[in-house]
């Protein structure tokens, strides 16, 4: 009754204020608000039918994304893909093909994404697909939540650690020549700009998610320049975060740390390079590349993969690699959308098939399928 006299008196207000706008947006407001209140609200869902671009990539990519597709099918999720094939060792990549899928994830703004295999031949382009993807999109910031499985036992359990990696320069800048014949110059670029743009991403995540303490990563000792002004940008930015606790370490040194006692960390922040072997390292400790969520953004768009980034090519066509990090990717996927009810569904019935222990692959000690996992997810879908 008070949400009915209170919906009144606000449409009366937008009258007497003649703002046409004013009445339904009252309304709309207080209805939402009135709903929230109710003890026998159902779970929200979509009202819509959201687009996201899908790139299935190489290796078990295509196979890993049908898993998507047919647990979002099972689960009534309201997203429709518009998948693109774009790879650069199946011959499926042009520039007119990276256009129209940058076209597409510019016009979406979400993507979901398999590996985009990059071969170590040179063939007169350094840069590639992979790495211009992210440049033209500015995907700055790749953060890899790694979450211990409830039900996998590892060396390290409970463990709950996030890496944020600097993802457009370093030493993935593509700056390489011949200087002269039999020596090669690589060059890594570390910009003010960019660090402390990592920096203040990697403490707003620590604050949003209520997280305690941020480390940033680096090799300043050896290269003085380059990771001293990525580490003097940290500093810099943590002076503005008081509540949360600051702490650098060299990278080897971690790496060590995280083999022998990974409790220690909480949130690390560091360049490119070593964000990629920090990311592989630490989804080993809790199962491996199959099994850890990964996802990217720019200021206006997010792209959903896997956390180690592996296109698992000795796997293609024998349907024994593990769905559990693209599914969870694409949980993460559907909470950015703020579709909260179907990604708790997608996510809670992955947990619940590796929590009970009877349906998993090979890499977590089983001797299911892909196909056979992706059927359990189905069966427990709290649809």
């Amino acid at each position: 009754m008070m949400a009915a006299a209170l919906r009144g008196s606000l449409v009366t207000l937008a009258k007497g204020l003649s703002c046409p706008w004013l009445q339904p947006l009252c309304a709309r407001s207080l209805s939402l608000t009135a709903s929230q209140n109710s003890p026998d609200t159902p779970p929200a869902r979509a009202d819509s039918t959201f687009k996201v671009t899908m790139v299935p990539g190489d290796g078990v990519g295509p196979e890993l994304m049908t898993a998507v597709k047919e647990v979002f099918k099972a689960g009534d999720v309201p997203v429709e893909f518009e998948e693109f094939h774009l790879s650069e060792v199946q011959n499926m990549a042009s520039e007119e093909k990276l256009d129209q899928v940058l076209s597409s994830m510019k016009a979406n703004r979400v993507a979901i994404k398999g590996k985009i295999h990059t071969p170590m031949e040179y063939k007169g382009e350094l840069a590639s697909y992979e790495m211009r993807l992210r440049r033209k999109l500015d995907l700055f910031a790749n953060v890899v939540h790694v979450n211990s499985l409830p039900g996998y036992s590892t060396r390290h359990n409970n463990l709950d650690l996030v890496i944020i990696r600097e993802q457009t320069e370093g030493e993935y800048s593509s700056l390489e020549h011949e200087s002269v014949k039999g020596v090669i110059e690589c060059l890594k670029i570390i910009t003010r700009e960019k660090s402390r743009r990592i920096a203040k991403f990697a403490f707003d995540y620590a604050t949003k998610k209520g997280r305690n303490k941020v480390t940033a990563v680096h090799k300043a000792n050896i290269m003085k320049l380059g990771d001293g002004l990525f580490l003097q940008s940290c500093a810099e930015v943590a002076e503005l975060y008081p509540k949360i606790k600051y702490e650098n370490i060299i990278i080897d040194n971690c790496c060590m740390q995280l083999v022998q006692n990974p409790y220690q960390f909480d949130v690390l922040v560091m360049p490119n390079l070593y964000g990629n072997i920090i990311d592989n390292l630490a989804a080993g400790l809790v199962g491996g590349a199959g099994v850890v969520p990964g996802e990217s953004y720019s200021a206006e768009y997010a792209v959903f993969e896997t956390g180690a980034r592996h296109p698992f090519a000795q796997a293609v066509g024998r349907n024994i690699a593990n769905p559990t990090a693209m599914l969870l990717s694409a949980a993460n996927m559907l909470r950015h959308l703020n579709l909260e009810y179907h990604s708790n569904m997608v996510s809670e019935a992955v947990k619940k098939v590796i929590k009970q222990g009877k349906v998993r692959t090979a890499d977590l000690g089983g001797y299911a399928s892909s196909d056979e996992f992706t059927r359990a997810v189905i069966s427990n879908l709290a649809i």
